[in-house]
């Protein structure tokens, strides 16, 4: 279990605890009126089970808290969606997925992204994209529909140029680094970086190597407005909804920009990995 899934069912049980102290009502005696081994009633309260919606019902008319039932009923539906498991999520194929993403984007107004490994897939170009597609398809055993994906990856990126949004990001300088394809992949990238730091409602930070650091950030995330963090892993994505968490991310990533530079510093970062690029264009 994740972090952020393991802390979200330990407020849950957290929440319950509560209801059943005030009713006034042992765990053993909550059981016995649940028709409950008393054993699930420290599970569910410690977090290390998931109650499902007619667990949440009993416990609830049991205590005398009806009204707690929609509340709660809502808070593990969230938990159960905020693990995404990429296996299961792609199966139907890698463009399915990069289009179910399309609502989200369009009605966000404002982007913040820390990246550590790799360029955002809002400034992928193409031949960029199809490499991690690729590698993904082969990892995960995925259907490897890449030519689809990333053309509805090019297509996503439209919001850049449309509306009013904001779309802030912090890269770590080995992003620029990262070997994705081949040299001709990695320069067209790194041209299409310098190409789009220079649009208007665009803001590319990058943390140097040697720089000092305001924060010891732990993996890539990104905020969408204020109602939702994305964390990806290898296996899964995560999705943040509580607004204390959120706001967690939010002071990471105002710290991780403190950390960056921007302008030319960052312009000469990227001119720098150009100029270390291999003169080959060797096979990706």
């Amino acid at each position: 279990m994740t972090a952020p899934v393991k802390q979200a069912r330990e407020a849950l049980g957290a929440r319950l605890r509560e209801v059943r102290r005030d009713a006034g009502l042992t765990g053993r005696a909550l059981a016995e009126r649940c028709n409950w081994h008393f054993t699930k009633i420290s599970k569910l309260e410690h977090g290390t089970q998931t109650p499902s919606e007619a667990d949440i019902g009993a416990w609830c008319r049991a205590c005398g808290a009806d009204a707690e039932i929609p509340d709660l009923v809502a808070t593990m539906r969230a938990i159960e969606s905020m693990y995404i498991e990429w296996q299961r999520h792609m199966r139907a194929g890698m463009k399915r997925a990069q289009s179910s993403a399309v609502p989200l984007y369009e009605k966000t107004k404002l982007f913040r992204g820390y990246e550590n490994t790799v360029i955002p897939g809002l400034f992928h170009t193409a031949e960029y994209a199809a490499s991690i597609f690729a590698w993904w398809a082969d990892f995960l055993a995925l259907p490897n529909d890449a030519e689809a994906a990333v053309a509805a990856r090019m297509e996503r990126q439209q919001v850049l140029y449309t509306g009013d949004r904001r779309f802030l990001f912090v890269l770590e300088e080995q992003v620029l680094h990262t070997r994705v394809g081949n040299t001709e992949v990695m320069l067209g990238q790194l041209d299409r970086l310098l190409a789009v730091i220079s649009l208007p409602r665009v803001s590319v930070g990058i943390i140097p190597a040697n720089g000092r650091r305001q924060c010891l950030s732990q993996g890539s995330f990104w905020i969408f407005d204020e109602r939702l963090v994305q964390i990806e892993t290898m296996s899964a994505g995560l999705e943040v909804t509580q607004p204390r968490e959120i706001a967690i991310y939010g002071r990471a990533f105002a710290l991780l920009q403190a950390s960056a530079v921007f302008g030319r510093p960052a312009r000469d970062l990227i001119g720098r990995a150009i100029a270390d690029l291999p003169a080959t264009t060797e096979a990706g």
